[in-house]
């Protein structure tokens, strides 16, 4: 299981070419007066004290007050030709540094880090001893990667490291200096700073925590979840669940408590799932979390859908639509009235697809009216209704105000039902350019989708003018990225028509992207434009596998076909091609 750690972590060891340890090369005090960080008589001073003390040279001239750690630490390790890393209580995983048992530790003057598969990375004293790397490793069972770190650092943390109450307290001991704040209305209330943090409620620092992490490693879902012996707390990244820490089991309640209390809902209520909302501002960005509860046998559990204003960007030529594709959009959107789709399962991007095409097309001179739910965000010159069916405000009576606002263009955040459907149609077909989507496999499927929910045939020849199909894919890794060659029976399996011994790419895994070997994701798309034969076929009740031919012999192409094409360029691995676009 790869820590909620992992990452800040990793970032923090600095890295150097890799190599057998050598033997220094220069003396430390000469390389320092050679790049200015002490003068010969501080040097001498510190030679001096030394003596005296029995200590390293860099060591007294830290004490000294003539150089800090972060300034010495890097000429070290460049001399020991080993990564380095400034200890905080923040980067020990609490999980971990209990590997080393405490008596060996104090002896090596040694703290394991953090853990990626089988490598153990430890904060040493003497990381070239290997006496010491032996010993570790036949203890912790691990391959071990040292790392400098300074001996008082690790004195200074040791104690706190090996008491019980280390776990809860490490994973908040990191946060930066007003890094997250709660919006209350008006109200700006900072929450705990890292040099109250001992005085602070662990169960707020936790939560501020969790947030804190989420925002900065791009989660777009945070789980968490009873057990029947602890909590788990889960992050969704790239449209993947990784777990990423396991707060002990009686904290659960008050973490649910306090979840509830910053989305203004009823801590006393447990037996009814709850929504709330809540506003943070994390390192200066603005970030909504829609929370949602859900009663279990083990407890609530809490989802907390996390909206990064910053991190988006609505605008079609940046989402990685290739440029035939983009036109074909472009095209649909251009009409002057309409249903254009998109389709697709949750979390495949469709909300930023449609918000894109409404900044495409939005324009002073236009009334734009969307009805969601929820409004997951805010856009400039349109016009959002929040539908909710349990105050009666449906999209379908939310849509018919709408027809009476003088609507040109009109967007609706799903089409669920058959009256939702009938009313959405009957605006496209009286001047209203009309955007939605629905949850189907493919594009061609959508017309069939609305013939289920009652739609005449006629009219959705009529209305229809086109459907984006979509998935997201994850990209390869650029740190860890690595060529192979899949079997042929694999590629066959894929009904790839290319050289069966042609190589691909794939990501390995690494620290940067979690031990995934994937890091952001990229858009597969399948575009069906409507033009005067797929309408007469539409009016025809032409059957799927009919339209599917169709849309295939005119230029189209399948999701699978769009993603393998990605494989080809390197941007996705053919693994994930399958497990997102492979339908049998």
């Amino acid at each position: 299981m790869t820590s909620l750690v992992d990452s800040p972590l990793a970032s923090c060891v600095k890295q150097l070419p890799t190599g057998k340890l050598q033997p220094p090369r220069a003396r430390l005090g000469e390389r320092l007066i050679k790049a200015g960080m002490v003068t010969q008589t501080e040097l001498e001073s510190a030679l001096r004290q030394q003596t005296i003390k029995d200590q390293r040279v860099g060591e007294t001239l830290i004490e000294l007050g003539f150089i800090d750690e972060e300034q010495l630490l890097p000429f070290l390790a460049q001399q020991l030709k080993v990564p380095h890393a400034v200890l905080r209580e923040g980067m020990i995983d609490p999980r971990v540094v209990r590997l080393i048992p405490r008596k060996k530790a104090e002896e090596f003057q040694a703290l394991a880090m953090f853990r990626v598969r089988n490598e153990l990375t430890v904060a040493m004293h003497q990381p070239q001893n290997l006496d010491q790397l032996d010993e570790i490793e036949r203890i912790t069972g691990c391959r071990v990667r040292p790392v400098l770190a300074m001996r008082s650092a690790i004195e200074q943390l040791m104690s706190r490291c090996y008491d019980e109450g280390f776990e809860i307290d490490s994973v908040t001991a990191d946060m930066d200096r007003e890094a997250i704040s709660v919006q209350d209305d008006a109200i700006h209330v900072e929450l705990q700073e890292v040099d109250s943090i001992a005085d602070g409620s662990p169960i707020i620092n936790l939560v501020n925590y969790m947030i804190l992490q989420a925002a900065r490693q791009g989660a777009s879902d945070i789980h968490i979840e009873p057990g029947t012996s602890q909590s788990t707390v889960r992050f969704r990244v790239d449209g993947m669940l990784r777990e990423v820490l396991r707060p002990r089991l009686e904290f659960h309640p008050a973490i649910v408590s306090r979840i509830k209390v910053m989305a203004k809902m009823d801590i006393a209520e447990h037996r009814l799932p709850q929504d709330g909302r809540i506003h943070v501002v994390v390192d200066r960005r603005d970030i909504d979390l829609r929370c949602s509860t859900l009663p279990t046998i083990l407890g609530e559990k809490v989802v907390l859908r996390v909206l990064d204003r910053s991190s988006i960007t609505f605008n079609l030529n940046d989402l990685g639509i290739p440029d035939d594709q983009l036109t074909i959009m472009k095209s649909i959107l251009s009409k002057p009235y309409g249903l254009a789709l998109v389709t697709g399962p949750t979390g495949s991007g469709k909300t930023t697809t449609l918000y894109s095409a409404i900044e495409l097309i939005k324009n002073v001179q236009r009334n734009i009216v969307t009805v969601e739910d929820p409004v997951e965000y805010q856009l400039p010159l349109i016009n959002q209704v929040h539908a909710n069916a349990g105050t009666s405000l449906s999209f379908a009576k939310v849509l018919r105000s709408i027809l009476r606002q003088d609507p040109d263009v009109i967007m609706i955040g799903e089409i669920r039902d058959a009256e939702t459907a009938e009313v959405a149609i009957q605006a496209a077909l009286t001047g209203h350019l009309v955007l939605s989507t629905l949850h189907t496999n493919d594009s061609v499927s959508a017309i069939t989708r609305l013939s289920d929910m009652g739609i005449a045939s006629y009219k959705t020849a009529a209305a229809f003018v086109g459907c984006i199909a979509q998935r997201l894919v994850r990209r390869i890794c650029p740190h860890c990225r690595t060529t192979y060659y899949p079997s042929a029976d694999f590629l066959r399996t894929l009904h790839y028509k290319g050289d069966l011994n042609r190589q691909f790419e794939r990501g390995e895994g690494c620290h940067e992207c979690f031990d995934s070997g994937y890091k952001g994701r990229i858009g597969i798309y399948d575009i069906l434009p409507s033009n005067q034969e797929l309408r007469e076929m539409i009016g025809r009740e032409a059957n799927v596998d009919q339209l599917r031919d169709w849309h295939l012999k005119h230029g189209g192409s399948t999701l699978l076909e769009q993603g393998i094409k990605l494989a080809e360029r390197g941007e996705t691995s053919l693994e994930e091609v399958m497990r997102v676009a492979f339908v049998e």
